[in-house]
């Protein structure tokens, strides 16, 4: 089974309500018909009420009969930000992703997905001035679900983190990434998580800043969170191949083994992902997001179909441990 199969089908246990506010776009329309036909999640689409899917709710801003108070909850939310009531109104009623999030603050839904047409930052800019960070996270991270097919037919599924959203995380949010990162890698698959901090180097085989940082954050990480599985600094190789392993860093109980990613900084992991997924034919649902109090994801504007209906799925299952 894959991966994303086994979410799909814990999603149906517990069923939630997903907005999708990206309703001018085919794929996502699709994506909404698949969803409520598989019983993955109720879907909620923001558009013109034109839109005609079975099952699927669609609202629409202008004609919505609480929009008025969801303008006022924004303007007494943002006020103190300089906001005024007609700007407020301005975004509530133009950017389906402002209206989307206030109605998730509401509790009319349970989770976003959005980015299929639009940038990272206009996804998340209204989610973390909306819905905003969870108390004892340290920041909002992303990641990509990666469902790897090795040489024997069999599947193992990654965890590649931050590959989306943080540039150059320092040492203490790499620690709190990893943390993050691995509650997400449990969730989602039922596996016990094994935190691997990626480097060009393994337990000293070389030394520079960017190193030293990994260093940094794979101790704090231990010292933080003791009762988490944590290594590093560890290449690649060495983390998940147990031959390589053996050679480089045999006394790590991490090493040869790790199924949960840490990268240094955003280019590493976004490369990363992205050479995994087109070189190596893997499967890559992102990004996902985590730290969010509520479960809001974004899309690769190269995303599918099946990508959405993937990530819909990732996203009901986040909200069900709520």
């Amino acid at each position: 089974m894959e991966i994303i199969d086994f979410i799909k089908n814990k999603a149906k246990n517990n069923l939630k309500t997903i907005i999708l506010p990206e309703s001018e776009d085919e794929r996502v329309l699709e994506a909404a018909r698949i969803a409520t036909k598989e019983g993955i999640a109720k879907i909620i689409l923001i558009g013109d009420n034109s839109i005609k899917i079975d099952g699927v709710e669609v609202i629409d801003p202008i004609n919505y009969s609480h929009t008025d108070e969801l303008i006022n909850d924004f303007y007494e939310l943002r006020k103190e930000k300089g906001i005024n009531l007609e700007d407020a109104k301005k975004l509530i009623m133009n950017d389906k992703m402002y209206f989307a999030c206030m109605l998730l603050k509401r509790g009319i839904a349970d989770g976003i997905v959005s980015g299929a047409c639009h940038s990272t930052s206009d996804t998340l800019r209204p989610a973390l001035q909306i819905i905003k960070t969870k108390p004892n996270s340290e920041l909002v991270s992303a990641f990509f679900l990666m469902d790897t097919l090795n040489l024997d037919g069999s599947r193992t599924p990654y965890i590649f983190s931050d590959a989306g959203l943080n540039p150059n995380p320092n040492a203490k949010e790499l620690a709190y990434i990893a943390k993050d990162s691995a509650d997400s890698y449990k969730l989602l698959t039922d596996i016990d998580p094994i935190v691997a901090f990626l480097s060009y180097s393994t337990k000293g085989s070389a030394k520079s800043e960017s190193v030293d940082k990994v260093i940094v954050a794979s101790n704090m990480a231990k010292e933080l969170f003791p009762n988490y599985l944590m290594d590093g600094e560890l290449q690649l190789d060495a983390a998940i191949v147990p031959e390589v392993a053996k050679m480089k860093a045999p006394d790590s109980k991490v090493a040869g083994y790790a199924n949960t990613l840490i990268f240094p900084d955003l280019n590493a992991g976004n490369i990363g992902y992205k050479l995994v997924q087109r070189l190596g034919h893997a499967k890559a649902y992102g990004p996902i997001t985590q730290g969010i109090n509520k479960p809001i994801n974004d899309l690769s504007r190269g995303c599918t179909t099946e990508d959405i209906v993937g990530v819909i799925a990732i996203t009901a299952l986040q909200a069900g441990s709520e």
